[in-house]
């Protein structure tokens, strides 16, 4: 076992800081998981004074700041957005960062975010995610079927106490993706050869920003395993951790 470490994990939007919620019990006792939800997520209330990416990634930033050493960052989503513009301004006080299909790259190309800047989108898609009605088809379209079903529904509701989620389709844009510089920390990108929420190949998109990371496909991976199986994540979540941690100095 190596010496304790943090991980600190920014959730993406919607559910918050619930997906990590199983991960606890599968750790051993060298990690020290914190998943905070940041504020306008699901329970969490809204901070008027966060209105661009930058006033997320500092709302993270206290988080990670009081985490003890030695910490490594994981994104998911758009905390993977709120991962990389918090390197731009935090990187020494991070020792290693882990995005796992993060939000940013291509947000011109992708369908749902231009289909989210028509005026009333994202209220309407934020009711159908969280809809007792729609549930069903959204285990199946966003889900994987080893999901258990009273888990889903959990996270699925959450979206529904969202104040934040149309907020981040507005925010997060190319021109913030465009506007980032690349940062020289340990870090590994993170992918599920089976995502469907954000294409796999996108993870090229992301070698430019950090030059020192490792790309790490995982076969049958959707985009929540944290939520279909907790176990395998929380393990290899640690493995890959605990390889920034002890990574030799550049």
């Amino acid at each position: 076992m190596s010496r304790p470490f943090t991980i600190v994990a920014a959730h993406g939007n919607g559910g918050g800081g619930l997906r990590f919620a199983l991960l606890h019990e599968h750790l051993t006792s060298d990690v020290r998981l914190r998943a905070p939800t940041l504020p306008g997520f699901p329970d969490e209330p809204a901070d008027p004074a966060l209105t661009d990416v930058a006033g997320y990634a500092e709302a993270l930033a206290g988080h990670v700041l009081d985490a003890p050493r030695p910490r490594v960052l994981l994104g998911h989503g758009i905390g993977g957005a709120f991962a990389l513009d918090l390197l731009q301004r935090h990187a020494g006080q991070v020792d290693g960062v882990i995005l796992h299909a993060p939000v940013g790259t291509r947000l011109d190309e992708r369908a749902l975010p231009r289909l989210m800047r028509l005026p009333g989108a994202t209220r309407v898609l934020q009711h159908l995610i969280a809809a007792p009605a729609t549930r069903p088809l959204l285990r199946r379209l966003a889900l994987s079927p080893e999901t258990p079903v009273d888990v889903a529904d959990r996270m699925l509701a959450a979206y529904g106490r969202c104040a934040a989620f149309g907020t981040m389709f507005r925010i997060i844009d190319a021109e913030w993706f465009d506007s980032l510089a690349p940062v020289d920390v340990p870090s590994v990108l993170l992918w599920g050869e089976d995502e469907r929420v954000l294409a796999v190949e996108q993870v090229e998109d992301y070698r430019a920003l950090l030059p020192r990371a490792e790309v790490v496909r995982v076969p049958a991976w959707d985009h929540f395993p944290m939520l279909d199986d907790p176990r395998a994540y929380a393990r290899r979540l640690a493995d890959l951790a605990r390889g920034l941690v002890d990574a030799p100095a550049a």
